[in-house]
């Protein structure tokens, strides 16, 4: 099956990174890497210059550590977070570590996004590896 696996996790309740974790344990093979990722909007420079110097590192650790937690400290899952657009650093990341799956999940489609949700859609389309989407 896949050796090194990334599930892109939201902080969202009408997406399941349960499921999407659980499919990614099914689809890989002994040994896989599995990799949850969280990315964060990057905070504007106009706003970041208010912040205290040491606060956007507080913030990205605060938020790895709740990410550690939303996994359940699943053995044998990496945390990582990153900063950017969510779709567009998805699949960035996924080029550049070597990812041959991404398991997304994604939310039930409204009028507005029809078929897939906005970031799972630009992982489909653009994405050099195989991607599953789970609804």
């Amino acid at each position: 099956m896949y050796k090194n696996i990334l599930v892109p996790i939201a902080f969202d309740e009408t997406r399941d990174s349960r499921a999407a974790l659980e499919i990614a344990h099914a689809i890989s093979e002994d040994g896989a890497a599995i990799t949850a990722l969280h990315v964060v909007e990057e905070i504007p420079s106009y706003v970041a210059q208010y912040l205290p110097e040491a606060q956007h590192k507080t913030n990205l650790d605060e938020i790895g550590e709740a990410l550690k937690a939303k996994v359940n400290g699943d053995a044998g899952v990496t945390v990582k977070v990153v900063e950017g657009h969510a779709g567009h650093s998805i699949v960035e990341y996924a080029a550049q570590n070597g990812i041959d799956c991404i398991v997304i999940a994604s939310h039930r489609p409204g009028f507005q996004d029809y078929f897939l949700g906005s970031t799972a859609a630009r992982v489909v389309r653009h994405a050099s590896c195989a991607v599953h989407v789970v609804r």
